[in-house]
């Protein structure tokens, strides 16, 4: 796969760091992956958006899944994990997750992780939905993602590894070979380095999480703008799956006009006995699912919406009010302390929940040892497309991949060796090959992308998607074509035309997905048709920014580096 030639408009890098692998983002996956290649013997650099702290896996409440208790299997899990996954799991890649993952939360623990016990000394396992058996280790009742983010941040600071926060990810760097030779990032603040600068290193992991601000509500941090998946496109890779974003059913419901990130209210909390309930107090999810209030994510979101559209309200509500204080102050503290923010008790009144964008199922789309279309570039967590996830993500299975395979990454850069030195980037063009769209952009991306690409989607919707996001890209092309002109570099526009690269994937793969299938709902096309569509829509960018889009022929993904390049 040869590079675009396609990068950001920014100035010239002032100052640069040599490495053996830089890994960008600092959640569970990042961190794993970095501490793994410098355990191995490799010089690592993290570069983090934010603090090292700041990104998406301390927001998840729930907690990871993984056979842990009695009478589990890594097959009941693969099981669970395949029917969630509406027939698009590749099955090789779930197998992976559910039989090295015990291990994988073994040395987290191991790591400093603390999870909550049971009374005799082993983990408390709760359940979630999808999950026939409780195997959902959770810390602090329901604080996982910030207790596993404590401990890695506490071990990379521990072993004194060299970090960038604060750091907007640019552009990849490539040699005369088309090889990773690093990144390119900006720096926002006093620091040791301070504006655009680079990472030269051989090998280059994407572990950015998601894309959830390119929707108006989301339950994902404001960093995250699909950083990685637009750089990975502009670098000649491919993604895979992105029309699948799935749409948290429980959000904590703050009107209609509410958006940014929004207060997330776990699925924990249903596998706890939590009912869904409508304005009369009727559980509406009863009879259309085996598992009711615990059937899987998009089972749940489109009963919900259903239910909203036959009573033309604005949101449901979630009743757990016979959990009683004592449950709520032990086992939700975190959920209980942001509802009561917001003006609402649930230990006295239930909660008015809606969904809201939550997790890209999809994204760059990775081999089994995590290693992308271009040779030397990697993903894991959210930013990848593993195929574990399929059509729909089982719940807290996110926090597991993560662990997994960033633990196989390390592995494959430790085993394959690096160059004797570092590659030498081939130097950036003088004149930008991509416009950066102004920052209000931002905000006419999510009002497109919510109203045509939400939980409810049809060709009307998408195809007036499409054009609106087609006009926002002219523009900004016509404008650097005609007089070579584009909005001034910075964080807002760097984010801003990120967001709308990811947006045109997402709706063009939705577009050409004509059938519902898992969070990819269609309302002018309700069945799902195996025949047509059990397989994957893989899209790349071309040179000229257009997009170049094919589907696989079965559920598996084709390799992702020529045989030669195979180890």
């Amino acid at each position: 796969m040869t590079s675009t030639g396609i990068r950001l408009h920014a100035p010239a890098p002032g100052w640069s760091i040599d490495a053996d692998v830089v890994v960008v983002g600092s959640g569970v996956a990042g961190l794993t992956a970095a501490l793994r290649c410098e355990a191995a013997g490799l010089t690592t650099v993290v570069v983090t958006k934010a603090r090292l702290d700041d990104g998406s896996t301390r927001w998840a409440q729930g907690g990871i899944a993984a056979a842990l208790g009695d009478g589990d299997t890594p097959e009941q899990h693969l099981d669970d994990t395949l029917v969630a996954g509406a027939g698009l799991c590749d099955e090789e890649a779930v197998r992976i997750l559910v039989t090295e993952g015990p291990d994988a939360v073994r040395r987290l623990i191991a790591t400093g992780a603390r999870f909550d016990e049971s009374g005799d000394g082993g983990l408390e396992l709760t359940r979630e939905g999808g999950h026939h058996r409780r195997r959902i280790a959770h810390a602090g009742g329901d604080a996982t993602g910030a207790e596993i983010s404590r401990a890695l941040v506490e071990a990379v600071r521990a072993r004194g590894m060299r970090t960038v926060e604060n750091a907007l990810v640019l552009d990849l760097l490539t040699d005369a070979e088309g090889r990773t030779a690093g990144v390119t990032l900006h720096v926002m603040g006093e620091g040791q380095h301070d504006g655009v600068g680079a990472v030269h290193a051989p090998a280059v992991v994407l572990a950015t999480g998601g894309m959830g601000q390119v929707f108006s509500a989301t339950t994902n941090p404001a960093v995250s703008t699909g950083d990685g998946v637009a750089l990975a496109l502009r670098a000649g890779a491919e993604v895979s799956d992105l029309e699948f974003v799935q749409f948290h059913p429980t959000v904590l419901f703050l009107g209609p006009d509410a958006e940014g990130q929004q207060p997330l209210v776990s699925e924990a909390v249903r596998g706890e006995g939590a009912h869904l309930v409508d304005a009369d107090g009727v559980r509406f999810m009863l009879g259309q699912h085996e598992l009711a209030e615990l059937a899987p994510r998009d089972v749940v979101a489109k009963g919900i919406v259903r239910r909203m559209l036959e009573q033309d309200a604005e949101h449901m509500y979630l009743d757990a009010r016979h959990f009683g204080a004592e449950m709520w102050e032990n086992r939700f503290p975190t959920i209980l302390a942001a509802c009561r923010a917001h003006g609402i008790d649930p230990v006295t009144a239930p909660v008015p929940v809606a969904p809201a964008a939550h997790y890209a199922s999809g994204g760059v789309r990775t081999d089994s040892r995590g290693r992308t279309t271009v040779p030397g570039l990697y993903a894991c967590g959210e930013v990848a497309c593993t195929g574990v996830h399929g059509a729909n993500r089982l719940a807290s299975n996110s926090l597991l991949e993560g662990l997994v395979y960033a633990e196989r990454i390390a592995a494959d850069i430790a085993a394959t060796g690096l160059p004797t030195r570092v590659p030498q980037p081939l130097p950036t063009a003088e004149r930008p090959a991509h416009p950066l769209l102004p920052p209000e952009a931002r905000l006419a991306i999510q009002r497109i992308m919510t109203r045509g690409a939400g939980v409810l989607r049809s060709e009307e919707s998408l195809a007036e998607a499409a054009d609106r996001l087609h006009r926002l890209h002219a523009d900004a092309r016509d404008a650097l074509d005609e007089n070579g002109k584009t909005a001034e570099p910075g964080v807002d526009t760097w984010e801003a035309t990120n967001l709308l690269c990811v947006a045109r994937v997402l709706v063009e793969a939705a577009r050409r997905r004509e059938e519902t299938r898992g969070c990819h709902w269609r309302e002018d096309r309700p069945e799902r048709d195996d025949t047509a569509w059990r397989r994957h829509i893989v899209v790349r960018l071309n040179p000229d920014r257009s997009l170049a889009v094919r589907t696989t022929d079965t559920t598996d993904f084709p390799p992702t580096l020529p045989q030669a390049q195979e180890q």
